[in-house]
C-alpha cells in the first residue's frame, strides 16, 4: 500500500489540502490515518474516493449530495458525465486507480480502448500526457513505488512508440531538433512525447535517447549540426547537478540552441546561459513546436 500525503492528494486531484482537510472535518467519505508526530496520510483507497468526489464536484455535484452516495452511484454518475473534458478526466482518474493498484492489465485495456475509439494521435494527448503530468509530481517525491512505477512506464512507452512510428503529417519543416536526457535522466517518456509533438508537425528529430554523456551530445551535434538541442527533465538523480550542467551547455555547446523543459525549470533561480531557453510549461512548449 502506498501513503500519499494531504500534497500529493492536492497534485493528483486539483482540490487545495485546505479543501480536502474542510472536507474531513464535515463529511464521512475521507479519514486519514496519522504517523506518531500526528501527519495526515493517506491510502491507496482515500485517494481513489478523493480522485471520484472531486471529478463529480467539479462538473455539477455538490459534496454534501456526494456525501450521501454510495459508491455504486458514485460509479454511476462519473460514468454519466457527458463533457468531453470530463470522460477525458474520469479516464486519466481510471489510470492512476489502476497503476496504484498494480493492475496493469486493466490500465493497459484502458488505453486500448482509447486508441481503437479515439486513435492514437489523441490518446497521446488527451491521456497519456495529462496523466503523466498528474502522476509526474509523485516520481519527483518517491510516493509511488518503483515497481508501479516501471510498469506502467513500460506500457506507455509502448504505446508512445507506436504513435511515433504511426506520425504523419503534410506539414514539412526545415529545422532539425536533437533530443537528449543528460547523464543521471533516466525518465524518457516526457521527451518520447516531445519526438511525438516534433514528428507529428513534420520536423526532422535526432533521437539520443536517456542518460547521455555531454561529450557524445557534442559529437553528434557537431556532425549533425541541428537548429536546436531538446532536453525535457522529469525527475533527475540525486547526484545530479543541473547548476553543472548547464555550465558544461555553456563551455562545451555554447554555438547551439539548447531548450530545456520539465519541472526542474519551474524551480530553477539562478542565471541560465545566453544559450539556455526554458519552457516552463506545456503551452510554452506547444508554442515552440508551433514556431518550428
Amino acid at each position: 500500500m502506498n501513503a500519499f500525503t494531504i500534497k500529493d492528494l492536492e497534485n493528483l486531484s486539483g482540490i487545495k489540502a485546505h479543501t480536502i482537510r474542510i472536507w474531513e472535518q464535515r463529511y464521512s467519505f475521507i479519514k486519514p490515518n496519522r504517523t506518531e508526530t500526528n501527519i495526515r496520510f493517506y491510502s491507496n483507497d482515500e485517494l481513489k474516493i478523493i480522485l471520484n468526489i472531486s471529478l463529480l464536484n467539479k462538473y455539477g455535484y455538490k459534496i454534501s449530495h456526494i456525501d450521501k452516495m454510495s459508491e455504486g452511484e458514485i460509479k454511476e454518475k462519473l460514468l454519466s458525465l457527458s463533457s468531453m473534458q470530463a470522460q477525458q478526466e474520469r479516464i486519466v482518474n481510471t489510470l492512476i486507480q489502476h497503476m496504484i493498484d498494480l493492475d496493469m492489465e486493466q490500465f493497459e485495456q484502458v488505453l486500448d480502448n482509447h486508441i481503437n475509439s479515439k486513435g492514437i494521435d489523441r490518446t497521446i494527448t488527451q491521456v497519456i500526457f495529462p496523466f503523466l503530468e498528474r502522476i509526474g509530481i509523485l516520481w519527483l517525491t518517491n510516493h509511488v513505488n518503483p515497481a508501479q512505477e516501471h510498469l506502467v512506464t513500460n506500457i506507455i512507452r509502448q504505446k508512445l512508440i507506436v504513435g511515433i512510428e504511426g506520425a504523419f503529417t503534410h506539414l514539412q519543416s526545415n529545422k532539425t531538433v536533437l533530443l537528449f536526457l543528460p547523464e543521471g535522466e533516466h525518465h524518457e517518456l516526457g521527451l518520447l512525447y516531445m519526438y511525438y509533438m516534433l514528428k507529428a508537425r513534420g520536423v526532422k528529430t535526432l533521437y539520443l535517447g536517456a542518460n547521455v554523456p555531454v561529450s557524445d551530445i557534442e559529437f553528434v551535434a557537431r556532425l549533425k549540426k541541428p537548429d536546436y538541442l531538446y532536453s525535457h527533465l522529469t525527475a533527475v538523480a540525486a547526484n545530479f547537478n543541473f547548476e553543472r550542467f548547464l555550465t558544461q551547455v555553456q563551455i562545451k555547446l555554447n554555438d547551439f540552441k539548447l531548450v530545456v523543459s520539465g519541472q526542474i525549470t519551474q524551480h530553477y533561480k539562478k542565471k541560465v546561459p545566453a544559450n539556455v531557453n526554458f519552457k516552463r510549461a506545456l503551452s510554452e512548449v506547444t508554442e515552440y513546436v508551433a514556431t518550428l
